[in-house]
């Protein structure tokens, strides 16, 4: 019943995902790419010669029926992966997407690890009270003259 409920969800999630690739806007692969001659904005960003023409071979292969992902390999066959705003999620590029969560990871650890040591060695007492500290003899003396002062 678990396993069912799970793929349920899965389907629910990949559905609109899954739509988008068959039937994608002109709108939403021209902020995916970038114009090669006005490096970095995207196409939608651009007014260039080239990126018009960009924009004109998305839409003919929009109207043609290819999806986003064809689409996306044959700018990139005609202008390399640079054309594309990401990288791509597979071999050496795969470091890009994943290294942020590796460093977020490392970096809460490290915190945590911090904050635990500095509670385990601050003093103990009762809850709400503050720490007791010792004072050097002079230190003490002189407090006791200025409470005595206020005293009496």
């Amino acid at each position: 019943m678990r396993l069912l409920a799970i793929a349920a969800a899965a389907l629910f999630l990949a559905a609109p995902a899954l739509a988008s690739e068959r039937h994608p806007t002109p709108a939403e692969i021209e902020s995916e790419v970038i114009c090669p001659v006005c490096n970095p904005e995207t196409l939608d960003q651009s007014n260039s010669a080239i990126a018009q023409r960009m924009k004109a071979f998305i839409k003919e292969r929009i109207a043609a029926g290819d999806t986003k992902s064809r689409i996306e390999a044959k700018l990139v066959a005609n202008f390399g992966e640079s054309v594309l705003a990401s990288p791509p999620k597979k071999g050496f590029n795969l470091l890009a997407w994943v290294l942020p969560f590796v460093g977020v990871g490392l970096g809460a650890v490290a915190l945590a690890a911090l904050a635990w040591r500095w509670s385990r060695s601050r003093p103990r007492g009762e809850p709400g009270e503050a720490p007791a500290r010792q004072l050097d003899p002079e230190a003490e003396r002189r407090v006791d003259e200025a409470l005595a002062r206020f005293d009496g």
